[in-house]
């Protein structure tokens, strides 16, 4: 009979991660599904296809090329996780996130001792 050996401590890293990646898909997944019935339920006229689900944010119109850039570089808008072009869920602001890396950096520069 072969012994069980005990998992290595990288090992049981790596099969938390899947655990907690595999719950965040299910999640998503479950909250796709809420956000598409609850747009169905609807009466045809009233459907808009984009709005939130307990409090996370769904698009599911077709992404034009404006919205998806709108979405993803957009310097006029101060927030840096803004909601998906197409989909459940946040997405990145490159433009503010860029500006904020900025910021910082000039911040930094301000009070690091000189050397």
């Amino acid at each position: 009979m072969s012994e069980k050996r005990p998992k290595s401590r990288s090992n049981r890293r790596k099969d938390v991660r899947g655990k907690v990646r595999g719950g965040l898909r299910l999640a998503s997944a479950g909250l796709a599904i809420a956000a598409v019935a609850r747009e169905l339920r609807s009466p045809k006229a009233e459907r808009t296809w984009h709005g939130s689900i307990a409090k996370v944010p769904y698009d599911f119109r077709a992404p034009t090329p404006r919205r998806l850039l709108r979405r993803s570089w957009s310097p006029d808008d101060p927030r840096i996780i803004v909601p998906r072009a197409f989909g459940v869920g946040w997405s990145i602001n490159f433009a503010s996130a860029l500006a904020a890396v900025k910021r910082s950096r000039a911040s930094y520069a301000e009070t690091a001792p000189r050397a």
